[in-house]
């Protein structure tokens, strides 16, 4: 069953890139410009036999996880006072709308004008890309608590902090597991973007430096990287989501 289903999956890229290759092959393309699978598969074998693609997989995937765990801590947070508090949503609300908008690449050449050209200005733009998926959905988690669930803790005699961590965060917790998932790929294409122009080091910058030296065949090798790897990142949060809040599929769907 598990095996029909990936086959399925892949079918449609192994035929395309059959169709490439056959493009390729008998000159359709320009290979310079958009090179075949076989160049791009050969151009693999020769990144991962060098040290430096580690390198800069492991660059990306720690900016990556210090902005995103920022994210969480803030967007969980926040979302929670505006969820439990109507005078904090009141006054601060009209903030988050305005910086909502703004995409967060906007963001690049301020991030290094404050934090320089290295790690800053990536743990920013993964941040505050990834703070409103997060955000938004622990706002809207928080808000469809049954009133019932809190009404009957109350008649329990539950405390405020019984009130928080047994009945509010736990009825929230399908929406928190989804915009966290929803985030981590929002902070993914973050980091890459960051690291395209603001950092000596990781895929983004790798990208790049094989652009100005026209090696085609590279910047697609690297685009397949970054695109395995926001997949596998995907699918372990899709993993984390069913073994914490297994009920939540209905609710993500």
């Amino acid at each position: 069953m598990k095996i029909s289903k990936i086959f399925k999956g892949f079918l449609v890229i192994v035929a395309a890139s059959f169709i490439w290759q056959a493009c390729a092959t008998f000159n359709v393309i320009n290979t310079s410009l958009l090179p075949s699978p076989k160049q791009i598969i050969i151009a693999l074998v020769k990144l991962f036999q060098s040290t430096e693609i580690y390198n800069d997989i492991l660059s990306s995937l720690w900016r990556v996880t210090i902005g995103f765990v920022l994210a969480a801590f803030l967007g969980i947070l926040v979302g929670f006072l505006f969820g439990s508090f109507k005078n904090v949503k009141m006054y601060f609300n009209p903030v988050l709308e305005i910086l909502r908008p703004i995409p967060p690449i906007a963001f690049i050449p301020i991030a290094i004008l404050w934090f320089g050209i290295g790690n800053g200005p990536a743990y920013f733009l993964v941040c505050f890309g990834a703070f409103f998926p997060i955000f938004t959905s622990t706002y809207f988690g928080v808000v469809n608590v049954k009133p019932i669930h809190t009404n009957a803790a109350l008649c329990l005699g539950a405390t405020r902090k019984m009130l928080i961590f047994d009945v509010i965060l736990p009825s929230a917790a399908p929406y928190i597991v989804a915009g966290l998932k929803t985030g981590i790929g929002v902070a993914w294409f973050c980091v890459i973007a960051a690291e395209l122009v603001g950092a000596q080091s990781g895929l983004g910058y790798m990208i790049q430096l094989n652009r100005l030296t026209l090696q085609s065949a590279n910047v697609f090798a690297g685009m397949v990287i970054i695109g395995v790897i926001g997949y596998m990142m995907t699918k372990m949060m899709a993993i984390i989501q069913n073994k914490i809040v297994p009920w939540s599929s209905k609710l993500t769907a």
